[in-house]
């Protein structure tokens, strides 16, 4: 504590001038603390713009009251933001997650401003950027001002996320818990969708499943399995209980073998204190850990991902709901991609048959304006709760019957009318 000056919210946030563009820590280092003290001093400042990816917390960039003064440019949507971004005071710029440092270091965004949430700093004088390394280390590196909400509660994670105080212009002292994401949905659906998709993982895989109902399933369900690796953007609860039990060693990895590789870690407070000084966790900037190229390297590498929606070609849409933004690119593409090019590896789309309103998710067109995230030359595995097919090597056709046969039965005959529509 005596290594580093504090000042106050107000003193630091005053940098910020009109017309700057200020870069936000997200995740689970989401600066609430700081935002909404920003929200509260909009009046003094107008047409700033907020880039950032996934803001968590109780904060709330939905006022239309924020429009002249604060404008949203989101790398990847979330709940706090989802709402401006679909507005006329938001917008949201499509990005692979592996590219995003790229726009901070090539000056595409070139950032006034960066504010951070860091751990306290060590005996040494460096901080930690606790469970979000992902894009915020490239921002720390390029931004103009460094304004850092310094939380005990933010803990020191090994690997490419550490700044010195020395860098950091203005630290604010705030005592918050961090932001949580908790699943709890353990139906039936997800946990048959679970099973398949773990059916597909061999021993000694390599993984990348992100945080979800389904992912999460799908981790319950490889309690069998050995001599798996981690490389994944995001790390969750659901891989403690696998590491522990000695399911993850990662000694099958050829690229840092005997370690758990991610971008950002999100989860809950349990999460944050298992990943504190863990000597086997590595958090690394994510053009590193969303390379193509080097997630290749590593065996049997399968991606398991998520979409709203595809179509009887293969065309998935995951970030979108006809032209409503819902989320983002992020890194699905990077690892359906590295994936495909890694020895034995499987990438993996898994998706409930139907939507929580009933609308198959299994559609013979995507909605006008849905973003195709993954295209049908990517896309191989999809699980559905009624099957598992491999659309590999399949024309339209024969692809097109493969869908039909996992979508839910009530809507096949829907299905099939388009199919003989369109190729018969």
């Amino acid at each position: 504590m005596d290594l580093i000056k504090f000042s106050s919210a107000e003193r630091a946030l005053a940098e910020i001038k009109s017309g700057m563009r200020v870069f936000v820590h997200g995740g689970a280092c989401t600066p609430v603390f700081l935002l909404k003290n920003l929200i509260a001093l909009k009046d003094s400042f107008e047409n700033v713009e907020v880039t950032g990816m996934s803001l968590h917390g109780d904060i709330n960039f939905d006022d239309p009251s924020l429009r002249d003064h604060l404008y949203i440019n989101s790398l990847f949507v979330s709940g706090a933001t989802r709402k401006a971004v679909n507005s006329s005071w938001g917008d949201y710029l499509p990005v692979f997650l592996s590219e995003i440092p790229k726009l901070f270091r090539e000056n595409y965004l070139p950032l006034d401003i960066a504010i951070l949430q860091l751990s306290l700093p060590d005996e040494h004088g460096y901080c930690s950027f606790g469970p979000s390394v992902d894009i915020a280390k490239a921002a720390s590196e390029t931004a103009k001002i460094i304004i850092a909400q310094i939380n005990p509660n933010v803990p020191r994670v090994y690997g490419d996320g550490v700044i010195h105080i020395s860098k950091i212009h203005h630290a604010v002292y705030c005592d918050d818990p961090l932001a949580e994401v908790v699943m709890n949905d353990e139906s039936p659906v997800c946990a048959e969708i679970g099973k398949k998709v773990a059916s597909l993982i061999e021993d000694g895989a390599t993984l990348q499943i992100g945080i979800g109902n389904i992912p999460n399933m799908v981790l319950k369900s490889l309690r069998g399995h050995k001599h798996l690796g981690v490389h994944t953007e995001m790390f969750s609860d659901g891989l403690i209980e696998l590491i522990e039990n000695g399911n993850i060693d990662n000694s099958k990895k050829k690229v840092n073998k005997g370690k758990t590789v991610s971008g950002f870690i999100l989860g809950t407070s349990r999460l944050y204190k298992y990943i504190d000084r863990h000597p086997l966790i590595r958090n690394l900037e994510i053009d590193y850990v969303n390379n193509p190229s080097i997630i290749a390297k590593n065996p049997k590498v399968t991606a398991v991902n998520c979409a709203i929606e595809i179509d009887l070609t293969g065309q998935v849409c995951s970030d979108s709901i006809g032209s409503y933004q819902y989320s983002g690119i992020g890194g699905q593409l990077d690892f359906i991609r590295g994936a495909s090019l890694s020895e034995g590896g499987k990438p993996i789309i898994a998706l409930t048959s139907v939507a929580k309103n009933g609308q198959s998710k299994i559609v013979p067109v995507l909605k006008q304006g849905a973003g195709v995230v993954t295209t049908r030359g990517h896309v191989h595995w999809v699980v559905t709760e009624y099957g598992v097919v491999n659309l590999f090597g399949m024309n339209m056709e024969r692809r097109a019957k493969a869908l039909i046969s996992i979508a839910h039965p009530m809507h096949r005959e829907n299905l099939e009318r388009a199919f003989r529509e369109r190729f018969l």
